[in-house]
């Protein structure tokens, strides 16, 4: 998954009316203001209401479903284009969120961590530094979440 490519996943989620938020490695990116390693996919929060309208604004990219755990995520790839990999997010009135996680558990995203960064000199919507860090708890880190946490450490 390159710059080029996130700017058009964006671009194309904008264009349908999706509201997302990055997270993941290139959230992390996002908050730092640059690409620090290569990535595999994009991870989006997505308003749960507008999955579908999602998915349909992907399909036209050229993106199919690969992986189907909704309501907790949903995993789309695009040969040559990466993986686009959404969670859906439940929105309240006061701006706050829930995505359904795997035990039956939830992610909690506090309107107020809901964010902005910068992906190849552009403004892109993203998750804080410390929803990202909740969001790397509770299983055994990889090297390249050890550096994520890392650079997430030095921006709080």
């Amino acid at each position: 998954m390159d710059v080029a490519e996130v700017h058009t996943v964006l671009g194309a989620l904008r264009s349908a009316g999706c509201p997302c938020w990055i997270s993941g490695g290139w959230g992390v990116d996002a908050l730092v203001g640059r690409q620090t390693r290569p990535h595999r996919d994009l991870d989006l929060a997505v308003d749960a209401g507008r999955e579908a309208e999602a998915l349909k604004a992907l399909e036209a990219l050229g993106y199919a479903v690969e992986t189907d755990w909704r309501p907790v995520r949903v995993e789309v790839a695009k040969p040559g284009g990466g993986y686009v990999d959404l969670h859906p997010v439940v929105f309240g009135e006061d701006g706050d969120g829930r995505q359904a996680g795997l035990d039956g558990g939830w992610f909690d995203y506090p309107g107020g961590d809901l964010t902005t960064g910068t992906i190849g000199g552009r403004r892109v919507p993203c998750v804080s530094a410390r929803l990202q860090v909740a969001f790397h708890q509770g299983y055994q880190p990889r090297d390249v979440d050890l550096l994520d946490l890392r650079l997430l450490e030095a921006l709080r």
